[in-house]
């Protein structure tokens, strides 16, 4: 799969993704309107249901002022005929019309009396005419009382924190009593207020009153309401968000889970695409790798066959000499492969002795040292560890040391300029080889130690191998409990640094 596949099916996940989220969002935003709205709803229908309330037991106040007890000797039965035909229904609050025709007081009765429409005699009806008139002139007396003193705060806090609870409203409230005519609050959260004030005593997290949208009229049977009972209810948001909230964390979890797993996709898709490309790499230079010795050995087995050169034995053991090292080299990139291929697996063993880190040191340089000297370049060591002991396998040991003098050289283009340096530090020793060759970026520092990863050498074409060699290495130091690391600028060189524990099996 090409990139531009990749990059059109990553821009239509991401646009599938956010679609969904956006349709989320909405919904969420939907749902809290509608939750808000509804909210907004109960809460008038339990201030109103208040206000209903106090008017009502005002008026059974008035009647308890114009009742002189003939009304409950002659109006009762009237009354109670009247409730058993459905000619009145009464109910207070919940309450059923059953309950309400059971419960009923004599001032419920005396009110029942006032509106209705005939008595069974001139005496009732003149009785009744009378209280209606002493009911109306008390009633127009408390319609110009002070709204404060027209309502029992007892019962106000009674009515509203039932009705609140009937509507399902069970959260922390405030509330307030605003008196129309002196413009200020005369009830504040559960207490009279002495002084007059535009502004309502609010406790710490409070909201002033006055901002409050829930809010209705008392009284309301009045010509001009006397005033406004108000209600603020600071956790209203916490509220509202509690309906869907679990939705929405269950939106936020799966969308993540959804986010995750396509990225992880992503990242799996891009890391194979790589690792394709490497491999092709790998077999790219491994069949070249592989070609020109055996081109070679072809050529030398051919030429030992050609009877000109069968009767020169020099010439015999040259190109058998030939053979054998072309056939060694091959090995070598076999091997490579095949430790590579174990170390994937973790099928191998350390054999651990003592190894002396100088003496591989030195007969690591010898080697490289002959193909320095073809490209007219240096090899300088500095040992200054003094205890130059650790505890290691002296095979993979030694390749360590080799494969990076090795990539010294292969990444110099010109007089390569090589040092070897160790020193003591805390526990082991530390050796650092280092060139002044091309360097590498940081980008490439990132891979350096993957499997068939090489740096890109721009015009230098004569860098071979499988890019298998700091693979190895970083393995074999790991499994050595040791440290690889590398410092390098591009155009600068590049130097390693590997920290070798005096135990390995610590």
């Amino acid at each position: 799969m090409n990139k531009k596949a990749i990059w059109i099916i990553i821009g239509l996940m991401s646009a599938a993704l956010f679609g969904i989220a956006g349709m989320q969002v909405k919904w969420i935003a939907d749902s809290l309107r509608a939750n808000e709205e509804q909210f907004t709803i109960r809460v008038f229908e339990a201030l109103n249901g208040v206000a209903e309330k106090l008017a009502y037991l005002e008026n059974i106040e008035a009647m308890q002022h114009v009742d002189n007890g003939f009304a409950q000797n002659y109006m009762e039965k009237d009354v109670q005929k009247r409730i058993a035909s459905g000619e009145f229904s009464f109910t207070l609050g919940n309450e059923s019309k059953q309950q309400s025709t059971v419960l009923l007081t004599k001032q419920q009765l005396l009110q029942l009396s006032l509106s209705a429409n005939s008595c069974n005699c001139a005496e009732c009806r003149a009785e009744r005419a009378k209280m209606l008139s002493q009911f109306v002139n008390y009633t127009s007396g408390l319609n110009h009382a002070p709204v404060v003193e027209r309502i029992n705060l007892e019962q106000l806090q009674q009515f509203l924190r039932q009705e609140l609870n009937d509507k399902g409203i069970c959260i922390p409230y405030s509330f307030g009593v605003y008196d129309n005519r002196k413009h200020t609050f005369v009830i504040a959260d559960g207490h009279y207020v002495v002084e007059e004030s535009h502004t309502v005593p609010t406790k710490e997290g409070h909201t002033n009153l006055h901002t409050s949208e829930y809010r209705v009229n008392l009284f309301q049977q009045d010509v001009e309401s006397p005033g406004m009972l108000m209600a603020f209810f600071p956790g209203k948001g916490s509220f509202i968000w509690r309906s869907v909230l679990k939705t929405l964390i269950g939106s936020i979890l799966f969308t993540g889970i959804i986010l995750f797993c396509f990225a992880y996709t992503i990242s799996v898709i891009f890391r194979q695409k790589k690792i394709s490309e490497m491999k092709n790499d790998f077999i790219n230079n491994m069949t070249h790798e592989f070609k020109t010795p055996i081109a070679t050995i072809s050529l030398a087995s051919d030429s030992i066959a050609s009877p000109m050169i069968m009767g020169q034995p020099d010439k015999i053991r040259r190109f058998v000499d030939i053979i054998r090292q072309e056939n060694k080299r091959m090995n070598n990139q076999v091997e490579k492969v095949l430790q590579m291929a174990q170390i994937d697996r973790n099928d191998f063993n350390l054999h651990l002795t003592d190894v002396n880190l100088h003496d591989v040191i030195k007969q690591a340089v010898e080697y490289i040292t002959m193909q320095v000297d073809k490209k007219e370049g240096t090899v300088s060591t500095d040992l200054q560890a003094s205890q130059a002991h650790v505890e290691g396998d002296l095979t993979h040991v030694s390749n360590i040391i080799n494969n990076l003098l090795d990539n010294a050289n292969k990444y110099s283009p010109e007089k390569p300029e090589i040092s070897v340096a160790t020193r003591n530090v805390p526990a082991g020793v530390e050796v650092t080889i280092g060139d002044k060759g091309i360097g590498m970026s940081a980008a490439a520092k990132k891979h350096i130690f993957e499997k068939f990863y090489r740096v890109h050498t721009g015009n230098l074409h004569d860098v071979k191998g499988f890019g298998l060699g700091l693979s190895y290495v970083k393995a074999m130091m790991t499994a050595h409990k040791g440290t690889i690391e590398v410092k390098s600028e591009l155009g600068k060189g590049s130097s390693f640094v590997l920290f070798f524990p005096f135990k390995a099996g610590a």
